[in-house]
């Protein structure tokens, strides 16, 4: 009796204690989630850039307002989201990219490291939104 009573107590800790919500991500209201499903053949020209360390690739046809794709060694690459993720989505709230660097074209003039994701200049609380890069023999497959 007293181990039914010890398994139940157990058991009962053990389902309450699981937590369903990921409190470490912070929901950015501004931005939403829509499916992002790019491929990059790395042999095509248009994506030559992406073949060389330091370069990136910039798209505007995917995502909310685009993606850009960053070579960090050739095995290693990152992609984000090219909307200004502390603001709602407007005709302002689009990225440009220039080097390392995204700048917001809305009055505040925020600025993102495309190599971190992290505001580098104005005000916001939320880094760029980043996308899954995996390679797979000559193609990047970037998705959410």
């Amino acid at each position: 009796m007293i181990r039914r009573i010890l398994f139940s107590t157990l058991l009962i800790n053990i389902l309450f204690s699981c937590n369903t919500s990921d409190n470490t991500r912070i929901n950015n209201p501004y931005l939403v989630d829509i499916n992002v499903n790019l491929n990059i053949n790395l042999g095509l020209p248009e994506y030559n850039s992406l073949n060389f360390p330091g370069n990136s690739y910039t798209t505007y046809n995917y995502g909310l307002n685009g993606v850009v794709v960053y070579n960090i060694n050739n095995s290693q690459y990152l992609a984000f989201e090219l909307t200004d993720p502390n603001h709602a989505v407007s005709s302002c709230s689009r990225l440009s990219v220039q080097g390392l660097i995204a700048t917001c074209d809305c009055e505040d003039g925020n600025e993102y490291n495309i190599l971190t994701g992290e505001i580098t200049q104005g005000d916001g609380q939320y880094a760029l939104k980043s996308y899954r890069v995996r390679k797979n023999g000559n193609s990047l497959e970037i998705s959410n």
